[in-house]
């Protein structure tokens, strides 16, 4: 780092939504006490985020910031742009840590809630355990069922039931996708190779996925119809009744359901009660999101204290998105289903948060 009148420059990582990408920036103190702010110049901030300067304001496709909004954060002297409060503008949460220079920019909870609530699927591409990418959008045609598990959850003997179902009614135009969420291959591989899947079976060791798709705890299923759309949306739903003690769920009834729409195609709601039972996500559940992403990368890069700071920080600001805080708790040593787990689970059973969520009652 070298200090200057304008504020330290830095060599930066810029994590955009997940994209990185490398340059140099200041990082300067907001005059609001918010703490350092990062700001680009006008050529990087092309480079990195995607964004043109135009006559009336920064440009990405189809979005505009106004001129107007953005000249307060500008300085035309240095050709540069103060990109947190940028993100700011644009409801996007912003995770820095500049002694290891990266800053995460997220999605904003609007943007995610709003692709999800509009009833079509989010494509997205992941690789199996062989490193082969699959995509949903090349399952176009078909129905699908996007099964979101862990190993660190129960549902991972469930993985097996999923194969079975797939495999029985993949003469009726359907598939299984599954998707673990772990952060690590090789903690999700063993349970892959017990179940010797011939659906899609992914990993989404980046959490990609699971931000997209606002994904709060596993098991989580949706339904896709053969244009892409959303037919049931995030359900808590089990293939087998290994845990129905705990969770209070019939994987007989579930399972039964599923078959009738993949059959008969119906899924027993309509459009409008899709978009209906759709949970928004928050604000915060994206600064969570966007704290781990940061945190991930910390991890990986070897600044596993600065991580532990940032993951802490996710789960304090969202302890209801079980997904972000478990499945970092084995790559902090710790054991996602010792007494730490029970004792958080406990703690928003008593503050009235829902660990699981399903919909209402199979029609």
């Amino acid at each position: 780092m070298n200090s200057s009148a304008t504020g330290t420059v830095v060599g930066l990582t810029v994590l955009d939504d997940h994209a990185e990408s490398r340059t140099d920036a200041r990082l300067r103190d907001a005059a609001d006490g918010t703490g350092p702010h990062v700001w680009l110049a006008f050529a990087d901030v092309e480079r990195t985020l995607g964004f043109t300067r135009k006559p009336r304001g920064w440009c990405r496709g189809d979005l505009c910031i106004p001129a107007a909004a953005i000249a307060r954060i500008e300085d035309p002297d240095a050709g540069m742009l103060d990109v947190t409060a940028f993100a700011g503008l644009q409801g996007r949460p912003v995770a820095l840590d500049p002694d290891a220079g990266v800053v995460a920019l997220g999605a904003s909870a609007a943007d995610r809630s709003a692709a999800l609530i509009g009833g079509v699927a989010p494509d997205f591409a992941l690789p199996d355990v062989n490193g082969v990418t699959h995509s949903l959008g090349a399952l176009r045609g078909r129905k699908v069922a996007l099964v979101f598990w862990a190993s660190w959850c129960g549902c991972r003997y469930d993985l097996p039931a999923w194969e079975r179902e797939h495999a029985a009614l993949a003469s009726e135009n359907f598939s299984v996708l599954s998707v673990a969420v772990d952060r690590r291959t090789e903690d999700a591989a063993p349970w892959i190779a017990e179940a010797a899947p011939t659906h899609p079976a992914l990993i989404d060791i980046g959490g990609r996925v699971a931000d997209l798709y606002q994904l709060l705890n596993v098991p989580t299923v949706l339904w896709i119809d053969e244009e892409g759309r959303i037919a049931r949306p995030h359900d808590t739903q089990f293939a087998t009744d290994l845990f129905r003690s705990m969770s209070g769920l019939d994987s007989a009834k579930a399972l039964a359901a599923l078959r009738r729409w993949v059959t008969t195609g119906d899924p027993g709601l309509d459009a409008g009660s899709v978009a209906g039972l759709t949970r928004p996500g928050t604000p915060e559940q994206q600064r969570a999101r966007t704290e781990a992403a940061l945190a991930l990368w910390l991890l990986r890069s070897g600044h596993e204290q600065a991580a532990g700071r940032h993951f802490a920080a996710a789960s304090e600001l969202a302890p209801e998105d079980v997904t972000t805080w478990r499945s970092a708790m084995p790559l902090l040593g710790l054991d996602p289903m010792g007494d730490e787990y029970f004792a958080r689970r406990a703690a928003l059973e008593e503050a009235g948060v829902p660990v699981y969520r399903p919909l209402p009652d199979w029609q």
